[in-house]
């Protein structure tokens, strides 16, 4: 007996490693792991190091990794075409909406999500749960291009890149640009849809407007490199948008196709121009707008978007672009007004697109791709090559070693001091004073002059007048709807009679800049009346063109320019009255024929003998 035992043991080790391989090789041993998690069982001695390219664009080249290979390979067709594939995700619908996304990563093996309104906290559970369903590690956009406060409520809100185009200091934006990646990082995301480099020479333009930097080629496209660098030296892809240029119509590509009917002369000396030096400077993304150009490409309504003249000609060759081309949201009546769900898609890639973002239908457009393919308009080698750069951005970015987001402390991080002091710090920069007949400014904290308060468009006692208080105890605070009725007006005005100065805030709807204040006749008359009274120092916490909705406000004796709501810009205007801060900012557009790109009554350095900044009191 103890010799059978001697001859069966070499036996049985020989038929161990056999096994092994046979249980490797049945049929869905290797179903229930992500594909990423299954390289950890591959021998070590296999595989290369990897070594991560300085930029995006390296890696994007580089064909060596040999995680991006056994990804690729575990992936079936139609799973490398959802690789391609951005869905759009919301934390804050409910269960049964999470489980339709679920659902999509699941079966169809998707390549990412964009996140829109939500909590962070909520967010980043969802991400986890989606990580570990997903057979590939998903990457997370978001179109944060004031930060992930834009977004998400508890998270830090920035500037918008009309009050970043009133500062003359792109370091500023930088450093702005690097706290927004350091939220992402925290957050599990990977790809901001910023910045954007339209240039808003259209004072009509109803979706762009103040989300861009102004006007001035130059300043536009510094700013834009600035915030561009700032990000992507925190770890993540930034994506300049809108390309071609979005900035000159008056319509809303959400909504309908634009159409934009300028010649290449005018597009290459004016539009074209940030996107040609953002590639020169390394962007990692560019999203292509929906926009029908015929002077680039005279099919009808056509989206550029699913251009290939436009994608592939003049982006991908004649630009030399070797980053990522992603589509604006697929959802939206730019594109979906002439082509239905899938077969824009399709289109899309044909032209030469990446990645297709905000999709209508998953299946429907996974269906339209592969009949493309067969009827030969875009062979399954491209849709791979492609697949193969998705995943190489997705290394880069660290996602081979995934780890989920670790909720403790997550507000409190996405909340950090120094972001505070960035807002601040950009605030004093931006706030640009555009009259101040008779020296009207600084008011003295000593003076006898009578001075009230009034805040239009607000509903109780603002930051503004808080912050006034600080510094004049004895002023009264007056608030006003901005859709007031004429008695109220009426009110108002008798109340005021008795005052030397009138501090005049003037809010829109929202935080967020506005097209349109909405402010009733009555309320508008109000502030018409107030800027001819030879008493009034207005401030316009909004959007720049809306100066435009107060015929004669350029008749008050000092006008602010604070660009939107918050509370540093708030406190900013406060300071400035009382000579706390100087004004530097200067107005990055042209609002009418009173005030022009450029103009600011720009002094260096505070009115007031040892006033202090906010920063430094």
């Amino acid at each position: 007996m103890q010799r059978k035992r001697t001859l069966y043991a070499p036996i049985k080790l020989c038929l161990l490693p056999l096994l092994v391989l046979l249980l490797a090789g049945c049929e869905g041993a290797d179903t229930r792991q992500p594909a990423h998690a299954q390289q950890k069982s591959e021998p070590s001695e296999q595989r290369r190091p990897y070594v991560r390219s300085s930029s995006l664009i390296e890696a994007l080249e580089d064909s060596s990794s040999y995680w991006v290979d056994s990804v690729f390979n575990a992936l079936s067709p139609e799973e490398r075409i959802a690789q391609l594939i951005i869905i759009e995700a919301f934390s804050d619908q409910g269960e049964r909406y999470e489980a339709d996304v679920m659902h999509l990563v699941e079966k169809y093996k998707i390549g990412g999500m964009i996140f829109f309104q939500g909590g962070p906290v909520r967010q980043a559970m969802l991400s986890n749960r989606y990580q570990a369903a997903s057979k590939v590690p998903l990457w997370f956009a978001m179109d944060a291009e004031t930060g992930v406060g834009m977004r998400l409520d508890s998270a830090m809100y920035y500037p918008s890149q009309q009050m970043l185009g009133a500062i003359s200091d792109s370091g500023l934006i930088h450093r702005m640009g690097m706290e927004v990646a350091r939220e992402f990082r925290r957050l599990g995301m990977h790809i901001n849809f910023a910045p954007v480099a339209d240039i808003n020479n259209n004072p009509n333009n109803p979706v762009i407007g103040s989300r861009a930097f102004g006007e001035n080629r130059l300043d536009v496209t510094a700013k834009s490199i600035a915030y561009m660098q700032g990000m992507q030296s925190g770890g993540i892809v930034a994506v300049a948008k809108h390309f071609p240029g979005h900035g000159d119509t008056d319509v809303d590509s959400h909504h309908d196709l634009p159409i934009i009917p300028f010649g290449r002369e005018r597009l290459d000396s004016l539009e074209l121009y940030p996107f040609r030096e953002l590639i020169e400077q390394g962007v990692g993304g560019i999203m292509v707008a929906h926009m029908h150009i015929p002077q680039l490409d005279p099919t009808p309504n056509l989206p550029s978007t699913l251009s290939k003249p436009i994608v592939t000609g003049l982006l991908r060759e004649e630009l030399g672009y070797k980053g990522l081309i992603f589509t604006d949201a697929m959802v939206m009546k730019g594109v979906t007004k002439y082509f239905d769900p899938g077969e824009a898609e399709a289109k899309a890639l044909i032209a030469g697109n990446d990645v297709l973002e905000r999709l209508n239908s998953v299946p429907k457009a996974i269906n339209a791709v592969k009949a493309a393919i067969e009827r030969g308009e875009i062979a399954q080698a491209e849709i791979d090559r492609r697949c193969k750069r998705i995943l190489r951005a997705k290394q880069w970015l660290g996602l081979d070693k995934y780890k989920p987001v670790k909720l403790e402390n997550l507000v409190e991080d996405l909340n950090y001091p120094g972001a505070d002091v960035t807002n601040w710090a950009i605030a004093e920069a931006a706030i640009t004073l555009l009259n101040n007949e008779k020296r009207v400014l600084p008011l003295r904290p000593d003076s006898k002059l009578k001075i009230a308060t009034v805040s239009i468009g607000a509903r109780r006692v603002t930051a503004f007048q808080r912050q006034v208080k600080q510094q004049l105890p004895a002023t009264t605070d007056f608030y006003i709807s901005r859709k007031a009725t004429a008695r109220d007006t009426k009110a108002l005005l008798k109340k005021l009679r008795k005052y030397d100065v009138v501090l005049v805030a003037l809010y829109g709807p929202s935080v967020r800049p506005s097209n349109n204040l909405n402010y009733s006749k009555a309320s508008t008359q109000l502030v018409q009346q107030l800027a001819a009274s030879n008493k009034a120092v207005i401030t316009l916490f909004d959007n720049a063109y809306t100066l435009n909705q107060f015929p004669g406000i350029e008749k008050s004796r000092a006008l602010i320019l604070a660009y939107q709501s918050h509370f540093h810009s708030q406190a900013a205007a406060a300071q400035l009255i009382f000579g706390r801060i100087p004004a530097r900012g200067t107005l990055p557009v042209t609002v009418n024929k009173h005030y022009s790109v450029g103009d600011g009554i720009n002094m260096d350095k505070p009115f007031m003998a040892g006033a202090r900044s906010i920063l430094n009191p």
